[in-house]
């Protein structure tokens, strides 16, 4: 079990394409106490992406050797990419009294509530499957084979929203960015 701190955890979960980085940034923006927890991945480091801001860039060799050794608080293989939340990197923030706040899927942020029951679980569901799948074919970022993965995991993901401590729907950003802020507001001052 980890060691007791006085920083505080908050996970933003959500299918993708249901607003959950969009909210998480503008909670980062709003709460200066907050801190982002950088995951670590094996996927490929994007041209704009920095190492240690935006993820731990690690080999398969050297993620799986941290699996081995109990060093995630939780991982995930997610379409051939591994990622994961190392326990170091949450305990660290904690002895510094620093709250973070996760941006993970939704397996990741029930491991981390087993691990830490004392977080903020906070899933961001979309107002239905069908603006879901518009606002992904949207962002034309994936062929049709990813597509369709993405979809049969949504499925999966939406049925796990009642483990969360709070849903906010996202049929409207600022809405849903307001909601959460007030959810994260008192759960920070408790």
């Amino acid at each position: 079990m980890p060691a007791p701190s006085s920083g505080k955890l908050v996970v933003i979960s959500a299918p993708s394409g249901a607003g959950k980085t969009t909210i998480a940034q503008a909670m980062l923006a709003r709460f200066p106490s907050l801190s982002f927890s950088v995951s670590a991945t094996t996927r490929p480091k994007r041209e704009a992406e920095v190492n240690g801001k935006d993820y731990f860039f690690l080999s398969r060799q050297e993620f799986e050797r941290r699996i081995g050794a109990g060093e995630f608080a939780e991982w995930e293989e997610i379409y051939g990419n591994l990622y994961g939340s190392l326990k170091s990197e949450i305990d660290r923030a904690g002895s510094e009294g620093r709250h973070l706040l996760f941006d993970i899927d939704v397996k990741g942020a029930l491991s981390i509530k087993k691990l830490y029951p004392e977080g903020l679980l906070i899933f961001v569901r979309p107002p239905s499957l069908e603006v879901l799948t518009q606002r992904l074919r949207g962002r034309k970022t994936e062929d049709e084979e990813t597509f369709a993965r993405r979809m049969q995991r949504v499925t999966m993901e939406m049925g796990m929203a009642g483990s969360f401590d709070r849903v906010i729907v996202n049929d409207d950003l600022q809405h849903a960015i307001a909601e959460t802020q007030e959810c994260i507001e008192q759960y920070l001052t408790t």
